[in-house]
């Protein structure tokens, strides 16, 4: 048998990991058109929280063209799609959400939405105002390609197209929650779990995340507070739930400056709506506000809302009145498992290169996400899409009319999920 020299076998293995890489690349650039296209007629076709049936149908179509197996009606209507590479390795799963907003959009863009939807009972428009669209052609583009490649595929892949991440309508259920049990992370179980979010005020290209808490929680709250109704020129003859309630927010937002460690994770709560009363000169008996808090800790999760609780019964109670509050947790913090982080950083680096990847502070914002941490590691991280050379405070933000993406390198998206998966399959497997 002919034996290479040492210095030739040493030599060769750069080249063919090149060629590789030349390929694997080739097949990215490949598919970037398609992408693009998807996210546009997606983005103009937008469907609301767990009525996503026609995005569903258009998902489960190009994943069956590509050869996947393909599970649909999970999680009402999630879409799975299942490659089983032609190596050994671990089970990844890679998420993309699918669901719109009830947003008119003013984005100037010719594939902008003018498509409307019933939401609680009213007519609205319906936008794509958080890049959903843009999640679901990556993940769509990340699929064709590791498709195209799948002798070299190691492991299997599981492609979670999520429905209702901005959370079911009304006492519906859906989103992460349900996907899971219905078996999502099981059959064959995941060992490993990565997600992605389009950032409109983070430049075009570049990568962001954080090791550990990096979003957060998400309680909607309602408190219901009732005193006794009575004339507005003789408020001493009833009691007013109005200034109660003006109390109890300002006893939240003490709760905030006075009783929480914001050194160690910050908490927010907001009181976003209220309503009382139907005249200006009756003190009405009852009044109910609603709101949302934040919080990066688990700990202070519960605290804020034993002490939420405290500060708004006893306040109510020293003015006769009396106060209920109800507390209902939609995400957990999204927690990026740091080990798992460390492994795959050089993934992200070798997808967008090493100065376009970068650690970020944690936000208030929140991801049903969170919840698919609690069955595998988990990683989460963001992607930009602001035009290049834009000022991050004039972009317009998330969940607004003017909501705009760049979407000319969501290849980056495509190679980033792309190497995760190679990456982490040849890690697991050695």
């Amino acid at each position: 048998m002919m034996r290479l020299p040492l210095l030739l076998v040493v030599t060769i293995a750069p080249v063919l990991a090149m060629a590789q890489s030349k390929t694997f690349d080739q097949r990215i650039a490949g598919v970037k058109d398609s992408v693009i296209a998807w996210r546009r007629q997606l983005h103009q076709h937008p469907e609301l929280s767990n009525r996503e049936y026609k995005t569903a149908a258009y998902v489960a179509a190009h994943l069956r063209q590509m050869g996947l197996e393909v599970q649909t009606g999970v999680g009402k209507t999630g879409v799975v799609g299942i490659l089983k590479g032609g190596k050994p390795g671990p089970v990844v799963a890679l998420r993309a959400d699918m669901d719109a907003l009830p947003v008119f959009e003013r984005a100037p863009v010719p594939f902008r939405s003018v498509d409307s939807a019933e939401y609680l009972g009213q007519r609205v428009p319906v936008m794509h105002a958080c890049g959903h669209d843009t999640h679901v052609a990556i993940l769509l583009g990340t699929a064709k390609v590791l498709s195209q490649q799948q002798k070299e595929v190691p492991g299997t892949v599981k492609f979670i197209f999520q429905p209702a991440e901005e959370g079911p309508p009304g006492t519906e259920e859906g989103g992460a929650p349900l996907m899971i049990r219905e078996g999502v992370m099981d059959n064959p179980k995941v060992d490993a779990i990565f997600g992605l979010h389009i950032n409109s005020q983070t430049p075009v290209g570049k990568i962001k995340f954080k090791p550990g808490a990096e979003m957060a929680s998400s309680d909607w709250f309602v408190v219901k507070v009732k005193g006794r109704q009575s004339h507005g020129s003789q408020p001493w003859s009833g009691i007013d739930p109005i200034v109660v309630a003006a109390q109890i927010i300002q006893g939240f937002q003490t709760i905030v400056s006075r009783q929480m460690a914001l050194t160690k994770a910050p908490v927010v709560i907001t009181v976003g709506k209220i309503h009382s009363g139907v005249r200006s000169n009756i003190i009405p008996e009852e009044l109910v506000m609603e709101g949302t808090i934040r919080t990066l800790d688990s700990k202070m999760q519960q605290q804020v809302h034993e002490k939420m609780r405290l500060t708004a019964t006893k306040i109510a109670e020293a003015s006769g009145a009396t106060a209920e509050v109800s507390i209902d947790t939609k995400t957990k913090v999204t927690y990026n498992d740091p080990e798992l982080v460390k492994m795959m950083t050089p993934s992200l680096e070798a997808a967008a290169g090493k100065e376009n990847v970068m650690e970020t502070e944690w936000t208030t914002g929140a991801e049903d996400f969170s919840f698919f941490g609690d069955k595998a590691p988990a990683f989460f991280f963001f992607l930009g899409g602001m035009p290049a050379g834009q000022d991050p405070a004039k972009a317009a933000a998330h969940h607004t009319p003017d909501f705009y993406i760049d979407d000319s390198r969501l290849d980056v998206g495509v190679k980033a999920f792309c190497r995760l998966v190679m990456d982490y399959g040849k890690l697991k497997g050695m």
